[in-house]
């Protein structure tokens, strides 16, 4: 089998792996250091020796309490860390100059964590399962890819806003002109993310620069919301510098700032504005050029009307977020009160307290901390979810809903259906001997892997998710509300999001 890829940079060697060859920590842009920090990705400068691609690139930069729960929750490794990051992973059955699908994953982590290298993202199993080509990219996170300084720095002249996006297009446009190269068709490309991952593409789906890079997306707990205004990103800015000091005084210092002091004032500044903000500091954020506006008014305009959608959640998203929040496993009628008045205003407060306490919001009602678990789900996640399926289900009838609710035996009382854990069954990686003590044991889960690989697959060939394991899989519109239910079985649910969004657009 050759190994060796030919690309318009120079030779790439791969290794031999599971089904194909994967070719690690390929650069698609050059590495945004030095004058190129806080600016738009360059082209990488060719090379002209034989570049052996058998280790994965640097991740980027992070910094979080979150890392540890991530890497024992998912079996992540974020590895080395640089400001040289933009690298992206290639899994090809073959180069054999075939025109396969390809599929482009964009990992979460709150755009402050994660990697495109987490062996989670393996692409190795959908490669050998579906005649593919996988992808799996790194880019900027947290200040160094949202900060928005034009608005707060006098000398930041052109730097731009949304630097993490521009990555993923960067990424994007690497794919559309040389996935030629390892077996893969530029004009059949999906898309798929998860948390962050999946709300870079909601904010994609309204960027122009984005059209015609993508054909299908499939947004796994993540939609389009996740989106600062002008001064929203002006106010992160700002409270950035202010806590970064002296280096933070002109855009010129900015760039040679040390990068642990960077990280340091990244948290401080998320910690600081986390309840001013109800929401995420370091997010894409509407910048007038590449969002020109809010993503969910383009997509109500049509922006996305051409693209295949797939959204999903999961049932308990919230409670992975609860492992590393002791006080909500104690959390009685007092504290539920007072986390609600810190949430919402005075009236949408005492509102969701009665609501949450009633089925179908709350799982179990008599529970305090259920009833938070639910009510941050909804907010976060099912109702914006439910909100991007409307808006493009007005535009395109290939629009597709699903809902993950299998849970592990072991800890199912306690994680349920949590945010993150329909990954392994995407990738296959539930199968891998380092996971199978957590899941892989459990009856069904190697049926309800197949069940979601091919589905994927399927969405990513024809535009359709449905295959011949699964029930009949309808479309999403906003009379029925189709979904298909993942769990040890499988089937078409009605109604997804419903009350969800009928609280939440209410307020």
């Amino acid at each position: 089998m050759n190994e060796i890829a030919q690309t318009r940079s120079g030779r790439l060697e791969g290794v031999r792996t599971r089904g194909g060859l994967v070719f690690r920590g390929i650069p698609y842009a050059a590495p945004p250091v030095g004058k190129l920090r806080f600016r738009e990705p360059e082209p990488v400068t060719p090379w002209h020796e034989l570049r052996r691609a058998s280790h994965f690139g640097a991740s980027a930069p992070q910094l979080g309490a979150m890392n540890w729960l991530v890497r024992r929750a998912m079996g992540a490794a974020m590895g080395r860390q640089s400001e040289d990051c933009l690298h992206l992973n290639v899994w090809t059955p073959a180069l054999d100059g075939r025109r396969r699908p390809v599929l482009v994953f964009v990992h979460g982590g709150a755009f402050v964590m994660g990697a495109g290298s987490t062996p989670l993202y393996s692409g190795s199993r959908l490669v050998q399962r579906g005649d593919v080509v996988v992808v799996t990219l790194n880019y900027r996170l947290g200040a160094l890819g949202a900060l928005a300084l034009r608005d707060v720095l006098p000398d930041a002249g052109d730097a731009p806003a949304n630097l993490g996006l521009r990555d993923q297009i960067a990424a994007l446009e690497w794919v559309r002109a040389q996935i030629a190269d390892f077996g893969g068709d530029p004009e059949r490309v999906t898309v798929f993310g998860e948390s962050a991952g999946a709300m870079s593409l909601g904010a994609l789906l309204a960027a122009p620069r984005a059209r015609g890079l993508f054909r299908r997306a499939i947004l796994q707990s993540g939609a389009a919301h996740n989106v600062s205004t002008r001064a929203q990103a002006a106010r992160v800015a700002q409270e950035f510098l202010q806590r970064l000091g002296p280096a933070g005084q002109s855009f010129a210092a900015l760039c040679e700032a040390p990068l642990g002091q960077i990280l340091r004032a990244q948290s401080e500044t998320a910690t600081a504005l986390a309840l001013q903000l109800g929401g995420l500091a370091f997010q894409p954020c509407v910048d007038g050029e590449l969002l020109p506006e809010p993503p969910l008014e383009a997509v109500a305009r049509g922006s996305s009307a051409g693209i295949s959608l797939l959204v999903g959640t999961n049932r308990d998203e919230w409670k992975l977020f609860m492992l590393g929040d002791p006080l909500a496993r104690r959390m009685d009628e007092a504290a539920l009160a007072r986390r609600f008045n810190r949430a919402l205003a005075p009236g949408d407060a005492a509102r969701a307290q009665g609501a949450y306490a009633r089925a179908p919001l709350a799982r179990v009602p008599e529970h305090p901390a259920e009833r938070w678990a639910a009510f941050q789900s909804d907010r976060i996640f099912h109702a914006p979810a439910a909100e991007l399926l409307d808006l493009h289900a007005s535009h395109s009838r290939e629009t597709y809903a699903y809902r993950f609710d299998w849970s592990p035996p072991l800890l199912g009382a306690r994680i349920g259906a949590c945010h993150g854990i329909e990954l392994p069954f995407v990738f296959g990686t539930v199968l891998e001997t380092w996971l199978r003590p957590w899941a892989a044991t459990a009856p069904g889960a190697r049926k309800l892997a197949h069940r979601m690989q091919e589905a994927w697959l399927a969405f990513a060939k024809t535009g359709h998710p449905g295959h011949s394991r699964l029930p009949y899989w309808p479309s999403y519109d906003t009379t029925k509300r189709s979904a298909m239910r993942f769990d040890r079985r499988c089937d078409a649910i009605h109604d997804y999001g419903r009350d969800a969004l009928a609280f939440w657009s209410a307020r």
